[in-house]
């Protein structure tokens, strides 16, 4: 499995200036320690999007995607040297089926640079790495009224379904 992925704009977009053009060369790759500053900010700005707040550290984040027992993977897609969108993994086990997933817990894009098929080479980057790590299926969850998210997650060939039940969390 290639350890970036490039893809080029595709050349038969209209010659009108849109303020969503894809740049010219976008790299998929997976995130580094020199991105933390730049996914902490992205993070911020997808919570906000949302209505929610965010207070991401760069040394909680190094832990988590670097430190000694990784908790996530973090994938990027860069452009002219700079980020402009992620896709967060938690890996998940469903023991009924003892099968091993990974859930995208985010996807963000740069507002600049959506309806570009950045989010769609993301999402087919967080496949491959699921199956790497030997996942049976990929999950996301989109807010109920998000309706963008919804047509967008079922053009990549995920099946919307239920949730049932209240989730409950616990402070440690």
């Amino acid at each position: 499995m290639p350890a970036t992925a490039l893809f080029s704009s595709h050349p038969s977009l209209p010659d009108q200036a849109l303020a969503n053009a894809r740049p010219p060369v976008v790299t998929i790759r997976a995130a580094r320690q020199g991105d933390l500053e730049s996914l902490c900010a992205m993070i911020t700005a997808l919570a906000a999007h949302h209505g929610d707040a965010a207070t991401p550290t760069v040394a909680a984040l190094s832990n988590d995607l670097f430190g000694a027992r990784p908790w996530v993977t973090a994938l990027v897609a860069e452009a002219g040297g700079r980020l402009i969108g992620y896709a967060m993994l938690t890996p998940l086990y469903r023991a009924n089926e003892t099968a091993r997933g990974m859930d995208l817990h985010h996807l963000y894009v740069d507002p600049d640079h959506r309806g570009t098929g950045i989010g769609r080479h993301l999402v087919a980057r967080a496949r491959e790495e699921a199956v790497r790590a030997g996942c049976a299926y990929l999950s996301v969850g989109a807010a109920t009224g998000n309706v963008r998210a919804h047509r967008f997650y079922e053009s990549e060939h995920f099946t919307p379904r239920p949730v049932t039940g209240m989730r409950y969390l616990a402070r440690l």
